[in-house]
């Protein structure tokens, strides 16, 4: 009766762990960025590395969505937090935007958020993980993995944050009809 005991109890702990790791409770858990800390953010181009400059600038006249929105004016960046090997390159055909390294990781959050090994029992996790892989996206494990991201909608001058989607899991998408609708409502500086 001993080994029945503890095998069960070893089969119960495990099922224990995978329901634990597909709820929101073991999530890690973010706090919203200030516009305050967003604008000191310093971004290195990834055409010319010479050239840093505040974010501030890329939405300061047109509003910006930081993650196309060409036929509403307002342009379209990405900031990631490292440059490693040939990653961006590879980014590129897939992105018609700026690129932006922020080496800082301002634009993860005044608290960064992470997907720790429990990301690995996570369903959505693994769905994503195939979605990408069906779609020809392939990963690596260079650099630093377990970051979680996200997009801002930011709008002009001092109209502030308009929408901020903050990364549950790997892969976790934006509603592409949130991000049109914080656009909309983006008033261009003249």
């Amino acid at each position: 009766m001993g080994i029945w005991s503890v095998g069960l109890g070893a089969v119960g702990a495990a099922l224990a762990g995978i329901i634990l790791a597909n709820t929101d409770l073991c999530l890690p858990k973010g706090s919203k960025a200030s516009m305050e800390f967003l604008e000191d953010a310093e971004l290195r181009s990834t055409i010319d590395d010479e050239q840093v400059i505040k974010a501030k600038s890329l939405w300061e006249k047109n509003g910006a969505v930081v993650m196309a929105l060409m036929e509403l004016g307002v342009p379209l960046v990405a900031v990631v937090k490292e440059n490693i090997g040939a990653e961006i390159e590879g980014f590129r055909p897939h992105f018609a935007g700026d690129i932006y390294i922020d080496e800082k990781k301002h634009f993860y959050g005044p608290l960064q958020r992470r997907m720790g090994g429990l990301g690995l029992f996570r369903f959505g996790v693994w769905q994503n993980f195939i979605r990408a892989w069906r779609a020809g996206y392939q990963g690596n494990m260079n650099g630093e993995g377990f970051i979680l991201g996200g997009v801002f909608v930011i709008g002009a001058g001092d109209q502030g944050i308009l929408l901020e989607h903050q990364e549950k899991e790997f892969g976790n998408k934006v509603e592409i009809a949130d991000v049109l609708q914080a656009a909309k409502k983006i008033v261009p500086l003249k």
